[in-house]
């Protein structure tokens, strides 16, 4: 991976899905809407002053969400956030940087 560039996508994590989890209160509310499925199923990252993840999280049987989520670097101590989302998106839809 390139400095700043994005690495390839892989399969979710546990603390792929942690970091899903955590932001999931900001999206719910930004829709308007509770969601009961959000599995985290694949991301990519990218190295910033902090950390961009480009998460695809399934949200229905045949309907996902892209998240990117920004964490902080360690010494800032702040909370992950929601930058942006793509809804409506399907499972085979490429997850690519927004």
């Amino acid at each position: 991976m390139m400095c700043g560039g994005s690495s390839a996508t892989q399969p979710a994590t546990a603390e792929t899905q942690a970091i899903a989890d955590q932001v999931k209160p900001q999206l719910e509310e930004q829709e308007n809407k509770k969601y009961t499925i959000f599995k985290a199923v694949e991301f990519r990252s990218q190295v910033v002053a902090g950390t961009n993840y480009f998460i695809k999280v399934q949200v229905d049987d045949d309907e996902f969400v892209h998240i990117r989520v920004f964490q902080s670097l360690p010494h800032e101590n702040k909370p992950l956030a929601l930058s942006s989302y793509q809804t409506h998106k399907a499972r085979h839809d490429e997850l690519a940087y927004f």
